[in-house]
């Protein structure tokens, strides 16, 4: 039968659920120990919330289900492609992936303390930044005392490393 001929109501709805942090393509999916935790962990939620799904009301069950498989189709890619970087086998005088590091803007003394992670793991807000970012790039490979310029193409930010934790 052709859909044409379908009641409206009967039609199953196709979930919208918002990509994943984005990964460059072409970029290695780089996590830490404690990110790859926090991406089976969110699965193991996400199993845990299907099974508790209320499946009294059919149409709502299979949109609620719907949902959140294919939520975890996209966090499965994730995990799958995962790599996680052992940032006590990486020399501890540089910054690379994992590293925590203070810096100061040589502009306004501001001084700054993020980590560099995977995608999934940023959080500004908690100080861990992704290891694709315009930053974190300008920040690797270096050392306590050198400078790294942010250039963001009409404008220029140089900052002094202060210290590198792993």
């Amino acid at each position: 039968m052709s859909r044409g001929f379908v009641k409206e109501d009967d039609q199953e709805e196709v979930p919208l659920v918002p990509p994943r942090a984005d990964l460059p393509a072409g970029s290695e999916n780089l996590v830490t120990q404690n990110g790859m935790d926090s991406l089976l962990n969110e699965r193991e939620d996400l199993l845990r919330d299907q099974e508790n799904l209320d499946s009294s009301q059919e149409k709502e069950y299979r949109i609620a289900f719907n949902h959140l498989n294919a939520k975890l189709q996209l966090l499965n890619e994730r995990i799958a492609s995962a790599k996680i970087v052992d940032s006590q086998k990486l020399p501890q005088d540089e910054i690379h992936f994992g590293a925590k590091v203070t810096f100061i803007n040589t502009e306004n003394k501001m001084q700054q303390t993020f980590q560099l992670v995977g995608v999934d793991e940023a959080n500004i807000s908690k100080g861990k930044i992704s290891f694709v970012t315009p930053l974190a790039k300008a920040l690797l490979h270096k050392k306590k005392g050198e400078k790294a310029v942010l250039d963001l193409g009409s404008r220029k930010t140089v900052f002094e490393i202060v210290d590198i934790k792993y």
